[in-house]
């Protein structure tokens, strides 16, 4: 069964590298390889996981990290969903989803927002069979990558608690 639950300082490693499995299964194909070796290099992950502390939510099967989550900016939008490519497939990125909708909700929104690499078919699967639509697609230049992908932006109606 998955559980959610915040992060602790302890997790920080394990979760650096589920996102960079992660982003090598999902974005690595999108971007050029010179981005490939930076990312590689760097794990952004890593310094990103340290600002946002217990603001993460981490999804476990059982007591071993299998994703996680964030609204960076605590207002309406899902800033990020990583679930290791060990743990697709099994209910972790709907898991995480449902636990930040809740949070997003809790915090008077009616709507949660989210963007998504276009070409990333399996996320943008994931989000629509959740119940989000399309609301924007274009080219725009990611600040963390710092390069140009095409995204596309999708929200979903919440019930307020």
């Amino acid at each position: 069964m998955i559980g959610i639950r915040a992060a602790t300082p302890a997790d920080l490693k394990a979760l650096a590298a589920i996102g960079l499995a992660a982003w090598r299964r999902g974005i690595q194909p999108l971007v050029p390889e010179s981005v490939v070796a930076r990312v590689t290099a760097e794990n952004p992950f890593l310094p990103f996981l340290k600002a946002m502390g217990p603001r993460i939510l981490v999804a476990t099967d059982g007591e071993e990290p299998a994703g996680f989550g964030a609204c960076e900016h605590a207002d309406d939008t899902i800033s990020d969903i990583w679930v290791s490519p060990a743990f697709e497939g099994r209910g972790v990125g709907s898991a995480l989803l449902a636990a930040l909708e809740r949070e997003i909700a809790e915090r008077g929104h009616g709507q949660a927002r989210l963007q998504v690499a276009a070409a990333n078919a399996r996320a943008f699967r994931l989000y629509r069979h959740r119940g989000y639509r399309e609301i924007w697609r274009g080219i725009r230049h990611d600040p963390i990558l710092d390069t140009p992908l095409e995204k596309v932006e999708l929200a979903k109606d919440l019930a307020r608690p």
